[in-house]
């Protein structure tokens, strides 16, 4: 469940931050927050409950990890920002063009395609991601950072409005000598940065290490994505059906082991009369596998039948459950595979599609904010650019039936215009030049058509052939 920090706005002071409220919000955040992250961390790395488990002594203990919660955020992260955001302007004049440039090329510079597949990723793992878009020091450029979730948030006011109030990003320094936690954090405002060093333990005075520094942002430079309303990873809410299947697997494969070191048992015959001698028979059986037994002697393995189908049938179904809940598709699952329509395609891809759109309308908050925060920096270098105008679009990660897009574009050609049209096709990167180049294609076309219209029309006319001409030919 999301649990969003809080505090009055009226004790709220930008030029005078309580440094004991940041600890508290720190200690809160550590406790209540981040601890869910780490456990979403931790299974998307393949440290699973199932690797704690313990059996009776010489049991077999094997433990198995199926890694269903990394094939999810993987699959989610990738379908969603698996494709570079492209933005578009409404006002197409020639001059918004040229400063538009000039924003797209503050973006690249700034490398923020790594950072958007950063946050994708971060949002399914966590239910949340954050960034840090800060000018480096003697440089005129943005530069955008991905910051830990479980050691990120952000505060907002009691207001039913729950307006942003500042953001923290903390790290912290453990000290085992004098057994106490110390964190650097650092604490942006709409205005101002702080660097705080804050010890653990609240009877220490909390010395300020650094006077705050004016960032010109114009909005508070820690930006907060999240994944959906509650702030929950994709895998989240199936690790009960992961640590299931896990648990499955192990116990289907300690079987085989306990299956393979089966015991023996020997009926009407011993193998030795003492210790010594029946060790020395072991000995041999393992060697030679030959038992001497008298005619009405027996012997056979003592084993446990094991009901693969019925073993097979519910590792089938706590699989289909876990891709099911999560509304991501088992790409390797063989009702998936296969040649299929796109509208075929489609309905496979429905609940990740739901999710996503999701996904999408909550980055789009979050890429308000980094949008107005690159053109208010770009303002104060006299690059006069509005950030209401600018749209992002977003396009999905996954393989195209080129023959279906290029029936629909031609089914469309004079009801829709040319540069929507291009949007479709998933190898044309820039629909603007496209566009310029079939016009200027075009333009060739008939010039060239006139040309030899012209040259056709200022051709001398053929003198006609005499009859006597024609006879000595």
């Amino acid at each position: 469940m999301l649990h969003t920090l809080t505090y009055p706005r009226k004790r709220y002071d930008e030029l005078a931050l309580d440094k004991q409220l940041i600890l508290k919000l720190i200690m809160k955040h550590q406790s209540i927050i981040a601890k869910k992250m780490f456990k979403n961390k931790r299974y998307y790395d393949g440290v699973h409950d199932i690797l704690q488990k313990k059996r009776k002594e010489n049991a077999p203990n094997e433990r198995t990890v199926c890694n269903h919660a990394k094939d999810i955020s993987d699959t989610a992260s990738g379908y969603f920002m698996g494709n570079p955001i492209t933005y578009n302007y409404t006002d197409d004049t020639d001059s918004m063009k040229t400063v538009m440039d000039k924003l797209i090329t503050a973006f690249d510079n700034a490398q923020l395609d790594d950072i958007d597949s950063d946050n994708s990723l971060d949002m399914s793992i966590y239910g949340v991601a954050y960034e840090y878009i800060f000018a480096r020091e003697e440089e005129a450029e943005l530069t955008v950072r991905n910051l830990e979730p479980e050691f990120t948030f952000v505060v907002y006011d009691d207001s039913i409005e729950q307006t942003e109030l500042f953001g923290v990003y903390y790290r912290p320094e453990k000290d085992d000598v004098n057994n106490e936690t110390r964190y650097i954090a650092t604490v942006a405002t709409e205005n101002f940065i702080y660097t705080f060093e804050l010890t653990g333990d609240g009877n220490k005075e909390i010395p300020l290490t650094e006077t705050p520094k004016e960032h010109y942002m114009g909005r508070i430079p820690i930006i907060e994505y999240k994944n959906n309303k509650d702030n929950i990873g994709d895998f989240e809410q199936q690790i009960s059906l992961i640590d299931a299947y896990n648990t499955l697997m192990s116990d289907r494969v300690n079987d085989k082991e306990q299956f393979i070191d089966a015991i023996l048992v020997i009926y009407g015959s011993i193998l030795g009369d003492d210790t010594e001698e029946t060790a020395e028979a072991k000995k041999r059986l393992q060697e030679l596998k030959l038992l001497e037994m008298p005619l009405d002697g027996k012997a056979e393995y003592l084993t446990r039948t094991m009901d693969e189908t019925g073993v097979e049938t519910l590792r089938k179904a706590i699989k289909e459950d876990i891709y099911t809940f999560s509304h991501v598709p088992n790409l390797t699952d063989e009702h998936f595979v296969g040649n299929s329509s796109g509208v075929a395609m489609e309905y496979k891809l429905l609940g990740l599609e739901m999710i996503t759109k999701i996904k999408e309308r909550y980055y789009k908050k979050g890429l308000r904010k980094r949008i107005a925060i690159f053109c208010h920096f770009l303002n104060l270098k006299q690059i006069m650019l509005n950030p209401n105008f600018i749209m992002p679009v977003f396009s999905r990660a996954l393989p195209k039936n080129l023959t279906e897009l290029g029936q629909l574009v031609s089914n469309l050609k004079g009801t829709v215009s040319m540069k929507t049209l291009l949007q479709l096709l998933p190898f044309v990167e820039d629909p603007d030049g496209e566009v310029e180049a079939v016009n200027e294609e075009n333009d060739e076309n008939i010039k060239r058509q006139k040309k030899l219209f012209d040259n056709n029309l200022n051709e001398p006319p053929e003198e006609p052939v005499s009859e006597e001409e024609e006879d000595e030919q």
